[in-house]
Order: structure tokens, then C-alpha cells, then sequence
């Protein structure tokens, strides 16, 4: 059964998590959400895509 999940979902949740647990707190997490932001629109953003792409992929092959 393949499961696709995005990952901006998934680094939304694990942001909101580490909020609520205390592990970092409501600043810090927006800078940090404003870097991912302006990050995209560089020009290194296609090669972070294929970079993290390419990492989905190898771990969409391990078989179980």
C-alpha cells in the first residue's frame, strides 16, 4: 500500500508538534517558516526539489 503524504503537510504538523511540546517557540518558528518561503523563489530552489524529490524516491523503493 503506498502512502503519499505532502511534505509541507508534514513539516506543517511536525512544526505545529514542536510548538505545543515547548521544543521551540512561536518566533523562532516563523523565521523559520518565512526562510522556507523566500528560500523558494532563489535560484536554488529547483535544486532543493530535485535534492528532496530524489530523497522520496530512494525511500519509496526500500521494500519491507
Amino acid at each position: 500500500m503506498a502512502l503519499s503524504i505532502s511534505l509541507v503537510l508534514v513539516f506543517g504538523i511536525l512544526v505545529v508538534v514542536l510548538i505545543r511540546g515547548k521544543s521551540v517557540k512561536a518566533g523562532p518558528a516563523i523565521v523559520c517558516v518565512l526562510f522556507g518561503f523566500f528560500l523558494a523563489s532563489t535560484s536554488v530552489a529547483p535544486n532543493i526539489t530535485r535534492f528532496v524529490t530524489g530523497v522520496a524516491d530512494m525511500i519509496g523503493q526500500i521494500r519491507f
